[in-house]
C-alpha cells in the first residue's frame, strides 16, 4: 500500500507541474498579442508616411513641369511675346502683276529670334524719295494676330501708283519699315518701279496692308 501511495503522489505532482506549464504558456501567448497589435499599428503608420512621400513626389513633378515651360518666349499668361525688330529678318521684293493698275511690293518678316513671337496690325512704312520721306497710309483691311514660330515668315503688301505720266516723277531711293508696336526701323533698297507720279499733295497714294494680308509674298 505504501508503494501505491507514493505512486499516486508522484502522479499528482507531475499533473500539477504540467498544469502550471500550460498556464504559463497561455499567459505568454496573451502577452505577445499586444505586441503584435502594436506592430500592426506601426505598419499602418508607416504606410501613411509612404503616402505622404508620394504626395511630395507629385509636388516635385509639378515644379519640374513649371521649369520646363520657362524660357519659351511666353509672358506670364502663357501667350507669346511680341516680335522685336532685332529678331526679324526684313526683306522686300517686287510682286507687281502685269495688267494691274498699281505696283505691289511684298515685305517679308522672318522670325529669327529663336522663340515664338506674336505679330499683328500694320507695320510703319515710309518711302525715301528725292523730295523727302513719304509715309504710307493703312489700307483699312482688318488685321489678325499671327504667331510666328522660329524660322517662320509672314508678309504684308505695299501698293503704290505706277508713274505713267511720261515725266520724271518722284524718284524713290529707299524703303523704311517699322514692325508693328516697335520703334526701331529697318531701311531697305526699294525693289519696285523707280518713280511715283507727282501728286497734288492732298494725301499719300501709297498704301500698306495688314500683316499677313498679301498672298504674293515669298
Amino acid at each position: 500500500m505504501r508503494v501505491h501511495k507514493l505512486t499516486f503522489a508522484a502522479l499528482a505532482v507531475a499533473a500539477g507541474l504540467s498544469l502550471t506549464a500550460c498556464q504559463n504558456d497561455d499567459d505568454g501567448t496573451a502577452q505577445s498579442d499586444p505586441s503584435s497589435a502594436s506592430s500592426t499599428s506601426s505598419a499602418s503608420s508607416s504606410g501613411g508616411g509612404s503616402g505622404s512621400g508620394g504626395s511630395d513626389q507629385g509636388s516635385g513633378k509639378d515644379s519640374g513641369e513649371q521649369g520646363t515651360s520657362a524660357g519659351t518666349g511666353s509672358d506670364e499668361n502663357g501667350e507669346a511675346d511680341k516680335c522685336r525688330t532685332d529678331e526679324l529678318e526684313v526683306t522686300a521684293a517686287d510682286r507687281t502683276i502685269d495688267g494691274d493698275g498699281e505696283g505691289t511690293v511684298a515685305v517679308t518678316l522672318k522670325n529669327g529670334g529663336g522663340r515664338d513671337c506674336a505679330i499683328s496690325g500694320h507695320a510703319g512704312v515710309d518711302l525715301k524719295t528725292n523730295e523727302g520721306a513719304l509715309s504710307a497710309k493703312r489700307s483699312g483691311q482688318p488685321a489678325d494676330t499671327h504667331i510666328l514660330k522660329d524660322g517662320e515668315s509672314t508678309y504684308f503688301g505695299v501698293n503704290y501708283p505706277v508713274n505713267k505720266t511720261g515725266g520724271s516723277g518722284v524718284r524713290i531711293t529707299g524703303l523704311v519699315v517699322t514692325p508693328p508696336n516697335e520703334t526701331k526701323s529697318v531701311t531697305l533698297d526699294w525693289p519696285g518701279t523707280g518713280t511715283l507720279p507727282v501728286t497734288d499733295g492732298t494725301g499719300s497714294a501709297v498704301k500698306v496692308g495688314p500683316i499677313g494680308g498679301i498672298g504674293q509674298g515669298g
